[in-house]
């Protein structure tokens, strides 16, 4: 049974609702975690009410050209057939009726109500045949099916009329057989003769035209010469191409008493070498995380536009033509030809399959239905709808903004608390240094927690950076238990008025469980401000898989009621993927937790914020 229907605007107005009222919000986490995230392509959506609640099935429909959304909303326990149904006979029959100028369609009862009976016996019958014919095709073979039957009768006739007790259209049908076996075996026989013919012919001057395909040495001859290489007709038809001139290294003289300033073969240019460590942080300069960057809002061409959709170059004529004829409503099968080449252009940006194909079915489930505009090409109306998808999913649904909620704690008499969690590798303990020297430039006390007891030399690698940054290091040494390590150092932040404590934890694969098992006991013991994910932008599919079993091990392994999951990503080695950057997409789509520090260099400064627009643009470059 239904729990409620809604439809509503895409602005957010109700226009029809029946039902009861809900535990918790179902809708609003709908329209939160999977419309305005670009997840409308899936077949259903679930939710679980808090403290307990009743668990939910969501499931939706939308009429594009009137901008309308059809929503259901049963117990998820209950398996319901019609539900489609209904939804694609209320969306046919509400969207004769609707009106812009109407807010409320209380006379839509009664049609409403007609149309769920229709949609009940429908499915009613189709349950009832599926079992009629579940039972026919279960039954014992002693019981005589229909066609069984129709042949037993025709044997009984043959023979009474005196025949030879085979029935005519069994021989018929042997004689079929026996002719199909026979051509069969023909072909085989006239496959095996020609196994030793060549199998392409290509016909010559002397044979009549050449066929299409045919290789022509005059047609190469002549493009060799039109590309501008000069062949040698002595040389039987050789290129003669210039010999580059080859740089031969010069030896070093060795003396047999060299001194000091000989042996030094260091570049005189790099400054960086009489730098002491105390003292080489504070020469860095200003962080890249208050410098904002712009995006060059240059239009493209036609024939980069042209290569982006995937759509060949065509004349002026057939183009007015295909633009004149606007106010075509769009299929699914005129969006595929420009969502394939999409997704295809996607993938090759190191987006996660699944991500890219999603994307694509959302994109075509929200222009399904919508009329094409005079002078409007499909491929620019898929193009369009697919930036607008990205940039939503990519804007952070939350405002984060770590140096307003660090005087919000400091006010309220506590440190800040941000630990970094990631996988091996990745860099959360270089990032960590570069997001306290931002910190240090915005004149907030600074306090590291060496909490990755785990690694050789992680507590040594901390220690070094504390000591160029000249902040304190909180440290208990290896084998400890890091949530008892990251107490102890939030209560000594409080002692040393610290504004800031920035955990460092043991990377850890997605799959290994005591770590994991570690993770989880330290963010429900301390209760940290920011879950930072450390995350390397050269990822592809990879990123899917750690970020999903991060926050489901997380939630899994937590032992308070409402888990916390990651809150925000960082990611590292930007600056060596070129446009390779689908690894932000990926992340931000399976997580929805925002991008909020990117680093790409090896310098304090080398960390900034990431631009949206450029990352949307260079995705569908």
């Amino acid at each position: 049974m239904l729990e409620q229907l809604l439809v509503f605007t895409r602005g957010g107005l109700i226009l029809w609702e029946l039902g009861k009222a809900l535990r918790g919000s179902p809708i609003d986490a709908l329209i939160r975690s999977c419309l305005l995230e670009e997840r409308s392509a899936d077949a259903a959506f679930h939710y679980d009410a808090p403290a307990g609640g009743a668990s939910y099935t969501l499931k939706w429909a939308f009429d594009n050209d009137l901008g309308l959304v059809f929503v259901t909303v049963y117990q998820r326990i209950l398996h319901l057939l019609y539900v489609d149904d209904l939804l694609a006979a209320v969306r046919r029959e509400f969207s004769q009726i609707y009106d812009p100028k109407r807010t409320t369609y209380d006379d839509f009862d009664e049609t409403f109500r007609q149309l769920q009976r229709e949609a009940e016996a429908r499915a009613e019958e189709m349950r009832k045949s599926k079992q009629v014919g579940r039972a026919s095709t279960m039954a014992p073979g002693k019981k005589q099916t229909p066609s069984g039957a129709a042949r037993g009768s025709g044997k009984q006739r043959n023979t009474s009329s005196g025949g030879s007790g085979k029935d005519e259209s069994d021989g018929d049908s042997g004689k079929r057989r026996s002719l199909a076996n026979g051509s069969l075996k023909g072909q085989e026989n006239e496959n095996k003769e020609n196994s030793h013919a060549p199998n392409i012919f290509v016909k010559g001057k002397e044979n009549g035209a050449p066929e299409v395909g045919a290789f022509d040495v005059n047609k190469l001859q002549k493009l060799r010469t039109k590309g501008g290489k000069k062949t040698d007709t002595s040389g039987g038809g050789k290129t003669t191409k210039a010999e580059p001139k080859k740089t031969v290294k010069k030896n070093r003289i060795w003396d047999d008493s060299p001194s000091e300033s000989k042996l030094d073969f260091t570049d005189p240019t790099n400054e960086r070498g009489d730098i002491p460590i105390d003292t080489a942080a504070a020469d860095q300069g200003e962080s890249m995380m208050d410098k904002e960057e712009t995006v060059s809002s240059d239009e493209d061409d036609e024939e980069v536009e042209n290569e982006k959709t995937g759509t060949k170059k065509k004349g002026w004529f057939s183009s007015m033509i295909q633009s004149i004829s606007g106010n075509a409503v769009l299929e699914k099968s005129d969006l595929q030809p420009a969502l394939k080449a999409l997704k295809d252009r996607l993938m090759t940006k190191n987006v996660a399959e699944e991500i890219a194909e999603k994307l694509c079915e959302s994109v075509a489930a929200s222009l399904e239905g919508k009329k094409l505009g005079s002078f409007t090409r499909v491929s620019t109306t898929v193009q369009a709808a697919m930036e607008e998808a990205l940039l939503r999913i990519l804007t952070p649904k939350r405002s984060i903004d770590i140096l307003r909620d660090v005087h919000v704690a400091k006010e309220q008499g506590r440190p800040y608390v941000v630990v970094f969690v990631g996988v091996n590798g990745v860099g959360k303990s270089t990032n960590l240094a570069k997001v306290a020297y931002w910190l240090l430039q915005h004149d907030i006390n600074v306090m590291l927690a060496a909490c990755d007891t785990f690694r050789s030399g992680a507590v040594e690698q901390l220690r070094t950076h504390a000591r160029r940054l000249q902040i304190p290091i909180f440290e208990k040494g290896y084998e400890k238990d890091p949530a008892v390590v990251a107490k102890e150092a939030i209560q000594e932040a409080k002692h040393n008025s610290s504004d800031v404590v920035l955990v460092d934890t043991a990377g850890r694969m997605q799959d290994n469980e005591p770590l994991m098992r570690a993770l989880s006991k330290l963010i429900n013991l301390n209760n940290p401000d920011l879950v930072l994910f450390v995350g390397e932008a050269l990822v592809g599919n990879d990123a899917v898989d750690q970020l999903t079993k991060f926050n489901q091990k997380l939630a899994d392994l937590s032992t308070v009621p409402n888990a916390r999951l990651i809150d925000g990503i960082l990611l590292t080695k930007f600056d060596t993927i070129d446009d390779k950057v689908g690894a932000v997409l990926s992340m931000v789509y399976v997580s929805g937790a925002p991008v909020m520090f990117v680093g790409c260099g090896q310098s304090y400064t080398d960390l900034k914020k990431l631009n949206v627009k450029s990352i949307v643009k260079t995705l569908l470059k």
